[in-house]
């Protein structure tokens, strides 16, 4: 295989997928998807389906135990709730620091991760959806261009320089990615970002709203909501 894909179920996630696919083709593509101890499966079933969307071998990864002593608030685990405020919001009361659902290193310990499953696999890149959004105010220090920039060296001379990060919307905020998703057709219609895990998405969690932002950025309703009510 040509590319591994960092796959969530999310907007950015999906819309990386559909870039690698777009390149290398379907069956030159492999998405990975990682359990790390998340209140709910809502995501990984999302992950799935659009594995099945568009025919790319899928692979699902446990790293559950590495995150086992943390707080984070996406937890399940956790005594701390998920915030109901946009990221602007709660970055005014976090002194600099990453916001309550950063969880601890998530995107080093997945690429480092990723990077072995992906030479296993004779990949010559790791596709992942960082993005400006998630990196300003430090919200979310692992989406940063420099983080990215890091861990892309550090990936290229540990695998004898044989494999790479691509991370094409760390300089892009989430509008922006969707309009590109749309432009290739990425069935946002199956992806789920929202932090909690009822029937529908909830709405008020900070993701929820950046999703609903960047959808009506595009001049249209959020594709997984068409037809339903926040609760």
């Amino acid at each position: 295989m040509k590319a591994l894909v960092l796959f969530s179920g999310g907007v950015d996630s999906t819309t990386c997928l559909g870039l690698a696919i777009e390149k290398y083709g379907v069956g030159e593509v492999l998405a990975l998807s990682v359990f790390y101890g998340q209140t709910h499966n809502k995501e990984l079933e999302a992950a799935r389906r659009i594995a099945e969307y568009y025919g790319v071998t899928f692979k699902q990864l446990d790293l559950a135990l590495i995150f086992a002593d943390s707080n984070c608030a996406l937890l399940s685990k956790s005594t701390d709730e998920i915030p109901k405020e946009s990221y602007a919001e709660q970055l005014a009361h976090t002194d600099g620091n990453p916001v309550s659902t950063y969880v601890p290193f998530r995107n080093g310990l997945f690429l480092a991760s990723a990077a072995s499953i992906a030479l296993s696999h004779g990949c010559e890149a790791i596709y992942y959806g960082a993005h400006s959004d998630d990196a300003a105010g430090n919200a979310y220090p692992d989406c940063s261009d420099a983080f990215n920039d890091s861990m892309n060296r550090a990936v290229y001379l540990g695998s004898g320089q044989q494999l790479h990060i691509e991370a094409p919307f760390v300089k892009m905020n989430k509008a922006q990615i969707i309009q590109k998703g749309l432009a290739l057709g990425v069935p946002y219609a199956l992806t789920w970002s929202c932090y909690e895990g009822g029937d529908i998405p909830c709405g008020v969690c900070g993701t929820c709203r950046d999703r609903a932002a960047a959808f009506a950025a595009n001049g249209i309703e959020d594709p997984a909501m068409e037809g339903k009510r926040y609760e």
